[in-house]
């Protein structure tokens, strides 16, 4: 019986933490190197990830330097970048590529918060959508007789419960991150 909450629990956590990757996708005015986590560089005819092929450092607070293992990897990886939705240029010096973070706009800085209020919301709707699928299979498992109407209860409180707590984590994510992107 415990089982089945915790299955509906583990789709929430997970809910969660996808929002944290997305989150950590944003940028607010700092280098961070994992908004260059999603980037795929064709090596020897297989797409892989920029960390597996490149030295990526954050030598001051608005750029990333990328150094390739391969110095003849740097054009393919620039090609990379220009075509992402990162916005930025890449410089190259032959040997390695630095990305100079531009400081955002008050205007940027409002829209990014809009698209990180956006995504939280649809974090929250999956987690709802779990609570439903979750008091679904509860009523279904009470028809057949399998549970009784205090077990249905009690059921439903852990799953009313797991939902709150998840909302409540996501909405405190969110914060913390309009918090990082606002401040100048």
């Amino acid at each position: 019986m415990d089982l089945r909450i915790e299955q509906y629990e583990s789709k929430m956590k997970k809910s969660l933490d996808n929002l944290k990757e997305e989150f950590s996708t944003i940028r607010a005015g700092r280098a961070n190197p994992h908004l260059l986590d999603k980037l795929r560089v064709d090596y020897y005819g297989t797409p892989s990830p920029l960390q597996s092929i490149a030295n990526i450092s954050v030598p001051e607070p608005r750029m990333i330097q990328i150094q390739p293992w391969e110095s003849k990897l740097i054009k393919d990886i620039e090609k990379v970048i220009l075509a992402s939705d990162l916005g930025l240029t890449p410089n190259n010096d032959g040997k390695s590529i630095r990305l100079t973070f531009p400081e955002l706009t008050e205007e940027r800085r409002k829209e990014l918060v809009k698209e990180v209020k956006k995504r939280a919301e649809n974090a929250k709707v999956a987690v709802r959508n779990i609570r439903r699928d979750a008091n679904d299979a509860i009523k279904k498992q009470n028809k057949s007789n399998e549970i009784t109407e205090d077990e249905v209860k009690i059921l439903e409180d852990s799953i009313q419960k797991a939902t709150d707590k998840f909302v409540a984590d996501i909405d405190k994510l969110t914060e913390d991150k309009s918090k990082e992107i606002l401040t100048v």
